[in-house]
């Protein structure tokens, strides 16, 4: 029974997680667990454990009295984030350049396809699905399972405030993706980590001036 529960809790981590990244819960939302259990189509139980899993993770704020919300990612969070990501993502690219298998190259040469027809006219949800799954199977190049799960949760808390860069940033997103992936497929491990870690400052860039000129907007 503890383990039928665990895994429902599992499933509603996951879907709520999925509503998180593609944008569909926004940053500073409120998180009602009496909605997301009728949506869902389960108890309060799963739906506040999932919650605080999520907490764990960063991805959802939990207050006294004032219930869980999703994080916002403020400019200074988000800067410190990046900071370690920059570096992290750069390591990443350049034991993929030094590793990766045909199979590896072979998947990750779809995702690019898929991606980049997406940038063209997908949804937010589906860019945030295949810009994901670029990020995993890049991960699973390195072949260092350490560094990928410390990379997937910085990857899902920057992606709350890149998640706001819209539709324009999806087409250098998955521009520089492509670079990337031809320094790894040529196993050029400097340039892979130079333009994965300029991959993550441009992303940066854009939010910034997305959220400088919501900002400027909201005080006019």
């Amino acid at each position: 029974m503890a383990t039928d529960r665990a895994s429902l809790s599992k499933v509603v981590s996951e879907k709520i997680r999925g509503q998180i990244l593609a944008g569909k819960l926004r940053p500073g939302e409120r998180l009602v667990e009496d909605r997301l259990s009728a949506e869902l189509g389960v108890s309060r139980v799963p739906v506040r454990e999932a919650l605080r899993g999520l907490s764990m993770e960063g991805l959802v704020r939990l207050e006294p009295h004032r219930g869980a919300s999703v994080t916002a990612v403020t400019p200074e969070l988000l800067d410190e984030l990046v900071e370690v990501r920059t570096l992290l993502e750069a390591l990443n690219a350049r034991l993929a350049a030094r590793r990766h298998a045909p199979e590896i190259v072979a998947a990750l040469q779809d995702t690019l396809r898929r991606g980049n027809e997406a940038a063209q006219s997908g949804t937010a949800d589906e860019l945030a699905r295949l810009n994901g799954e670029f990020h995993e199977r890049l991960a699973e190049a390195s072949r260092n399972s350490v560094l990928s799960d410390i990379m997937r949760s910085l990857r899902e808390r920057t992606s709350l405030a890149f998640s706001l860069n819209g539709q324009a940033r999806a087409r250098e997103d998955w521009k520089e993706h492509a670079a990337i992936l031809a320094a790894v497929i040529e196993g050029d491990e400097e340039i892979a980590a130079l333009l994965a870690a300029r991959h993550v400052k441009n992303a940066a860039a854009a939010f910034a001036r997305t959220h400088t000129a919501a900002t400027d907007k909201a005080a006019d």
